[in-house]
C-alpha cells in the first residue's frame, strides 16, 4: 500500500528486547486480592487489599489470611471469569489506563518504556503472577495501544512495523494496519504464569512439577529462546547482519527480582554469553525510573521518560 508510511531505518537499530510484569510496574491495576483480617475480639473478618498493599502484608500470617484459606477465592479477580460478560483483567486496564491518562494518578514505573517498546515496534513479553489467559493478556495490551498512545505514536508504531515487515521479513505489498499490527502482537509472548494453560505449556515442555517461584523464571527463558530464534532467522535469510542484543526485565516485586537475577547469573548469561541481561527493580514507586539492580553487559533500559 503505497500511501503507508514505512520506517526503513528500523534497520539500523540494535536489537533489543523488553519483558514486563504488570501490576504496579506497568499500571496500577484496582484488582482487589480478598483476604481475612485478624479483629481484636479474636475473629476473623472479610478484608479486600490492593496488590501493592498484599506485597506487604502477606508476609503477615498472624494478621492475615487468604479469604476461606483459599488463593482461588483470594484471587478470584486474576483469574479469567467462568462468565463471557465479565473480563476484570480488561475491565481494571481501562480504568489504569483512564487514571494516568488523565492525570489522576502518576504512571507507574515502566508504563512510559512500555510505551516507547510499542511506538518503536520491539518486541516483548508480559510475564505476571496472574492466571488469565495469553488471550486476555494480549487483549489488554491491544486495549493499551488503543488508550494510552497518541494518534501520532500509533501513526509512527505502524511505520516502524511496516519497516521491520519489509527490512527483515522481505514484505513488499503490507496489509491493512488490523492485519500488520496482529501480526506484530502475535510474535510477542503473554505469561501469565499461574493460568491453566501455562500450566499445560509447562507440563507439555518439562513433564515435570514447576515450583511456583520458578514459573517466572521459565516464562523469561522462554522469551529469550524466542527472540534468539527470530534474530538467528533473520540473519540467515538475508535480514541484515549481527547486531547487539539485549534483554531488559522490570519487576515491582523485590523477590522476583532476586530470583531473576540469580536465574540469569547462574543460567542465562551462561548460555546466552553474547547477550547482554538487565534487571530494573521498580518497587520503590518513589523512584521514577526504578532501580537497576544487576546488569550483565552494558544495556539501557530507557526507563526514563
Amino acid at each position: 500500500m503505497a500511501d503507508k508510511l514505512v520506517n526503513d531505518e528500523v534497520a539500523t537499530r540494535d536489537f533489543k528486547f523488553y519483558i514486563f510484569d504488570w501490576d504496579d510496574n506497568i499500571l496500577r491495576m484496582p484488582t482487589s486480592i480478598y483476604l481475612d483480617k485478624l479483629q481484636p475480639d479474636g475473629t476473623w473478618a472479610p478484608h479486600k487489599v490492593s496488590t501493592s498493599t498484599y506485597s506487604v502484608v502477606r508476609q503477615d500470617t498472624a494478621h492475615y489470611r487468604l479469604a476461606g484459606n483459599s488463593r482461588d477465592e483470594a484471587f478470584r479477580e486474576f483469574q479469567d471469569s467462568r462468565s463471557p460478560d465479565v473480563n476484570t483483567f480488561i475491565r481494571d486496564t481501562r480504568e489504569a489506563i483512564r487514571r494516568v491518562v488523565s492525570g489522576e494518578e502518576q504512571p507507574c514505573p515502566s508504563y512510559s518504556t512500555f510505551r516507547k517498546t510499542l511506538v518503536e515496534g520491539r518486541l516483548f513479553a508480559i510475564v505476571t503472577a496472574r492466571g488469565h489467559s495469553a488471550e486476555t493478556l494480549r487483549h489488554g495490551v491491544e486495549l493499551f495501544i488503543e488508550e494510552a498512545l497518541t494518534d501520532a505514536e500509533r501513526a509512527t508504531m505502524m511505520a516502524n512495523l511496516r519497516g521491520y515487515r519489509r527490512c527483515y521479513d522481505g514484505v513488499k505489498e503490507f496489509g491493512t494496519d488490523a492485519e500488520e499490527l496482529d501480526y506484530y502482537l502475535s510474535l510477542n509472548r503473554y505469561h501469565a504464569v499461574t493460568s491453566p494453560d501455562f500450566n499445560a505449556w509447562l507440563e507439555r515442555k518439562f513433564s515435570k512439577k514447576v515450583h511456583p517461584e520458578e514459573r517466572k523464571q521459565f516464562a523469561i527463558g522462554d522469551f529469550v529462546e524466542h527472540v534468539i530464534r527470530i534474530v538467528g532467522h533473520s540473519i540467515a535469510t538475508g535480514g541484515g547482519g549481527w547486531k547487539p542484543i539485549s534483554v531488559g526485565f522490570s519487576d515491582d516485586d523485590p523477590g522476583n527480582i532476586a530470583l531473576v537475577q540469580k536465574y540469569i547469573s547462574d543460567a542465562l548469561s551462561k548460555r546466552f554469553p553474547d547477550v547482554t541481561f538487565c534487571v530494573y527493580d521498580t518497587s520503590d514507586a518513589s523512584l521514577e525510573r526504578g532501580r537497576k539492580v544487576t546488569v550483565s553487559g552494558q544495556m539501557a533500559l530507557g526507563l526514563e521518560v
